[in-house]
This record gives C-alpha cells, structure tokens and sequence, in this order.
C-alpha cells in the first residue's frame, strides 16, 4: 500500500473526503482542527497563504471541492501528512499531554540561584520558565513563558561554531581549538597540550570560533552575517541584541580578557588576528535574544540536518551538524557534561542566562528557560526537566539496547501500512466515520481482515453500525467475504437482526 502522495484531482478529493461533514463539504474549522491536533501552529510559515484565504470564511461556513482546492493549494502536503498521521510524531496530543505534565512537575522545583557576576542577568524574575519543542515536521509545543526574550549566552556557542565550520571546513576551525572535554570549569585559564582550547563549547574555544567568522570584515558586518544566519535557522524570524547585557557582560569580563590575551601569547590564534575585537564579537553573539519558541525552531534545524523544517533551505551541512552534536554531546553542559550525557543522553547546550537547548536527531529540538542555576552553572529545572523527558520517552541515544516500557513517540511511522489496517478495522468496529474515511482516503486495503479474516464491513455489521456499512459498500467492500468460520457481513447482521444493515447487503 502506498501511504504517500500522489497528485491531480484524485489526491485532493481523498483528502477533502477524509475531513469533509454530512453535507459534503468541509469548514473552516476542520481544516485548520486537522493542523491543530497535528502541532501545525496558526503562524506557520507553510500555511501563510491558507491562514490568509480561510479568513474569509466564517468558523462554520461550508466550504465545497472547489474552492477547498483553491483554499488549500499551497498547502495540501502539509494537510496530507496530517491525517496520514505521516508526521515525525503521529500521535501529536498524547506526545504535547505528557510534555504537559513533565512541564508542570518540573515546574514545582523552585532551588538554586540566579547567575549574579553578570548585572543584567542578576536582575532577571527567577519564577520564569519556559518550555518549546520543535519536531524536525514543524510541529510544535509552547508552555509557559515561551514568549518572554532572554539573552542566548552560551547556547550561541552551539551555533558560532556550525558558522566558523561552514565557513573554514573541519581542519581549518580544529587547527585552532580542541575537540576534548576539558576537566576544569567553563572559564578556566587552561587550555590543552597543544595549546589550544579544548573545545567550542568553553569560553575561551568560542572566542576561537569566533576569530574564525569573517576576520578581514568590520565587527557590525560580521554581526549582521550571524544573524541572518539565525534568522535562517528559525525559518524566517529575526533575532534581537539585548544592548545592556552586552555592556555589563564586557564590563565584568576580565577573564575572558585574560583567556584571550593567554591564547594569543601562545600563538593559539590565526596570524592577525585582533583579540579586543574578537572578544567584542564574541560579547555580541552571547547578547543574541531570542524567546523559547524561536530557539526551539533553531533547535529544529539543528535536529534535522541542517535543514530549516519550515523553508527547507539547506543552512548547515550534515557534516557540521554532525560535528556540532558531537560537540555539544561531550562538551555541552559545563562541568556536568558528562553525568548529563550519561544521564540524559542527548546533545544539549546550557547558558548561564538560564537557557538549555537539547537536540533530538531526526526528531526535532527543545528550548528551555528558567534563569535558577545550579552549582554547575545549568538551568536547575532544566537539567530536571530533560531527566524526566528520558524517564518518560525513549529519547537517550542508548535506549534501543534496553527494551523498556517508555513510551516511542515516533514508533507509530515505522509500524504505518500495518497498522492503518487494525485502525480502519477499530474505526468500523467502534462505528468512527472519520477515521475510516480516513483509512479509505489513504488506500488502505479496505477488505483486509484482521487475524480472524474478519474485515471492516464484518465488524461494522456486528456492532450495528449501519452508517458505517453503507460507506464501506458505497466504496467497493467486499459483502461476501468470509471469516475463519466462513461468515459472512450479512450472517452478522441476521445475528442481531438489522434490518437497514440487512437491507444494504442483501441489495448491493
């Protein structure tokens, strides 16, 4: 069975009639509900022009073929993926109901304290917090203070690094900084045996990076370079600076000043380059601002290759992103790095601002924000919330090797043709129209049976589901195929004596 896309007339009808209401047509509301349930949000760039033309309808108002072909072109594939439930998590509202409830138990954690060698961050309300989730499909999650703007800090280091890697290749960035763990704290004045930094993920390899982006250009030129990047990378939105953290963080900064005069006196960096603009740079892109939602975006693209889910433009290689993950997997979380990548087991970037992001390869990115910090310098209820995320999902890079109970959000995509037979046959047996409208709409085989050769038509008799039964006659259903004990439909429907079910196979 093919489960994919097909195109023309045919393709839109199936989808109408999937959504379509007993007067065969649809409305304004089941289309976008479809979206809803799914996690396409209302300002998704993909369905810009459909948001635009339904709102000359009213919620209710029935919308007939014709004009839900005009309505949706744009963005059939989009609503096609939809009701295949094709997405990367099928089963979108039992996934957003138990991120909820991690969300709310993470939430009661109240301990640790707001960063205060900064000025700017000291001052931030500690009771805020904020989870996103972006699937590598667009579907998306917000809770809490999404939309409250926060300073990047060294989630940015994450993403400074894709850009000097895209920009100098692999060699060139690692010929200036490490790609170890470094065993002392994030700020420390070491670096390893070669002198170098030891990562990208620590201040002094994220002055490196920094170096490497654009030298031979003037320092807002390079500015506006990265974030147009980040732009790209969130699908179109633009970033904001937060202009008085920048000047606390360079007034307070005499250890980053240390680390790069230390860098230069060893020769770390590249041949001329400036170390008070560098470090200038490097003050800016940790003042980026973004909210939770933006960054989960960002997050999204990191997750899926490199690719923005909601454009498809190609901003990051598979290469980079390889190297980022592999980076932000050992290095990612300050001195905890290790206890996270045992514990967690995913690729994570903490800030000491109170943001943490976590990518999911080939499932999609979390941003979080809560400014409470632990002893290690990481969101407190961050680092909680990601615990419990692999406690509740089989989300730790090892988890295939145990077999366990946690839950496989994206389990349901291997197991599609398979299992949309069971659904139709479920659909017809509890008399769910929709869903095995649905089912047809798809092509599924409607005259598979289930382990008892008992098909769709078989369990809508049984159940006395005589609209049901009229459907699946109308679309070619086998009235005379038999069980295991060589029943028919119609020997159901004698059963319990239905005379309408009767009626409509004894007449077809």
């Amino acid at each position: 069975m093919n489960v994919g896309y097909s195109a023309g007339q045919d393709h839109y009808k199936n989808i109408f009639h999937v959504i379509c209401n007993d007067n065969e047509c649809v409305t304004k509301s089941g289309i976008l509900g479809v979206l809803d349930d799914f996690g396409i949000a209302r300002d998704d760039v993909r369905i810009k022009t459909l948001i635009e033309k339904l709102d000359k309808f009213s919620r209710t108002e029935n919308i007939d073929f014709e004009t839900f072909k005009d309505v949706t072109s744009g963005s059939i594939n989009l609503i096609e993926k939809a009701i295949s439930k094709s997405f990367v998590i099928p089963d979108f509202i039992a996934f957003k109901t138990e991120i909820q409830n991690i969300f709310e138990e993470t939430k009661k954690n109240t301990s640790g304290k707001v960063a205060n060698y900064i000025p700017q961050l000291a001052r931030v309300d500690p009771e805020l917090f904020a989870v996103a989730f972006c699937s590598v499909d667009g579907q998306m999650i917000t809770l809490g203070d999404y939309t409250h703007p926060y300073c990047v800090q060294s989630t940015a280091k994450a993403i400074t690094y894709c850009i000097a890697t895209e920009l100098n290749g692999e060699d060139k960035v690692h010929e200036h900084v490490g790609r170890e763990p470094s065993g002392v704290t994030f700020n420390a004045i070491a670096l390893n045996k070669y002198n170098l930094p030891h990562n990208p993920m620590i201040n002094s390899g994220a002055i490196m990076t920094c170096s490497l982006i654009k030298p031979e250009w003037n320092i807002a030129d390079r500015f506006e370079y990265i974030t147009k990047v980040w732009k790209d990378l969130s699908g179109g939105e633009p970033v904001g600076f937060d202009n008085a953290t920048y000047h606390s963080e360079k007034e307070t900064a005499d250890r980053n000043y240390a680390l790069a005069h230390y860098m230069k006196e060893v020769g770390a960096f590249p041949p001329k380059t400036d170390i008070h603009t560098s470090l200038d740079f490097y003050f800016q892109t940790c003042s980026i601002e973004v909210n939770a939602k933006k960054m989960a975006k960002i997050m999204s693209t990191i997750a899926n290759g490199g690719i923005c889910p909601f454009t498809n433009k190609k901003i990051f290689s598979p290469t980079t992103i390889r190297n980022c993950l592999s980076m932000m997997y050992s290095c990612g979380m300050y001195d905890f790095s290790g206890e996270f990548a045992f514990s967690v087991g995913l690729p994570a970037k903490s800030g000491v601002s109170g943001a943490l992001v976590i990518a999911i390869p080939n499932v999609g990115g979390f941003a979080i924000f809560s400014p409470r910090l632990d002893p290690n310098h990481n969101s407190v209820r961050g680092v909680e919330f990601s615990r419990r995320l692999v406690n509740r999902f089989s989300f730790h890079n090892y988890d295939h090797i145990d077999r366990n109970d946690k839950i496989n959000p994206i389990e349901n995509r291997m197991l599609a043709e398979s299992s949309l037979v069971f659904e139709l046959i479920w659909a017809a047996s509890t008399g769910d129209l929709s869903e095995v409208k649905r089912a047809v709409a798809l092509g599924v085989d409607i005259n598979k049976g289930d382990y008892d050769k008992r098909t769709a038509l078989h369990l809508a008799a049984a159940e006395d589901h005589e609209n049901i039964v009229k459907y699946l006659v109308s679309k070619g259903a086998d009235i005379t195929a038999t069980d295991r004990w060589g029943k028919m439909p119609l020997d159901d429907a004698k059963i319990n004596n239905n005379e309408g079910i009767i009626n409509l196979l004894t007449s077809s």
